[in-house]
């Protein structure tokens, strides 16, 4: 990108607030490309999962980097630039579930259950031993915990989000929220807590599902993860 008489910094060896730095003070494409490359997997992994669905995802995680550049002056050189970066972005996920809920014509289970880059959840697990009816079980059961999850507050939505589809410590959890270790504790905590009643209920309301009947009783800290990270892709 820049000129090769130029001498060039390794992007690795520079921060992320310095990149933006530079973003922010000339316009610095390559630095802002960098940026963007860096994230590549880390966030879209996140809005892969946050979202369900590959195709939004993409979408997302376009507009996200979009809005970055565009609001390159609101950016606070004195906070870290990560932790700004997964508020825009959840934002923008939060943005586009509202649109799709307005016009949404597939059904969770067809944004869910289907991955362009990795097939169906059956296609991944067959090969592995499991009959049929297992894999369907299997899959039953990862939908039902994902549409739990789908229906949780935001602020516990993302927490959880970070931690167990992501494998984030609590630490780095923190970080990226810009919240205390504490704080993403208690959210988890209240996140569990909202997923079991409402696993515990789907699987009373359900008793001809086995599915739904071996996720409640499992409760919803242990489905999230053993079967739901098992039944993901990436």
């Amino acid at each position: 990108m820049g000129s090769s008489s130029e001498p060039q910094v390794d992007p690795a060896g520079v921060s992320d607030e310095e990149l933006m730095r530079r973003v922010c003070l000339g316009g610095d494409s390559a630095a802002f490309e960098s940026l963007v490359h860096r994230y590549e997997h880390e966030l879209f992994g996140y809005l892969r999962r946050y979202l369900g669905s590959v195709e939004m995802a993409e979408d997302v995680y376009q507009a996200t980097f979009l809005r970055v550049y565009l609001k390159r002056d609101c950016f606070d050189a004195s906070r870290l630039f990560r932790p700004w970066l997964y508020v825009i972005a959840t934002n923008q996920a939060i943005d586009a579930q509202r649109r799709q809920r307005r016009h949404r014509v597939t059904s969770i289970d067809q944004c869910i259950g289907r991955d362009q880059d990795g097939g169906s959840l059956g296609e991944m697990l067959s090969g592995t031993g499991r009959t049929a009816a297992e894999q369907m079980e299997d899959r039953e059961a990862s939908q039902w915990v994902r549409s739990a999850v789908e229906g949780l507050p935001e602020l516990l939505k993302s927490t959880l989000v970070l931690v167990y589809y992501q494998g984030m410590k609590y630490r780095q959890a923190a970080g990226v929220l810009g919240i205390s270790v504490g704080t993403v504790k208690s959210r988890l905590h209240a996140a569990i807590h909202k997923l079991d009643n409402s696993l515990q209920h789907v699987g009373g309301a359900q008793p001809q599902e086995t599915s739904c009947r071996m996720v409640a009783r499992m409760g919803a800290a242990t489905a999230l993860r053993e079967i739901v990270p098992a039944c993901s892709v990436g």
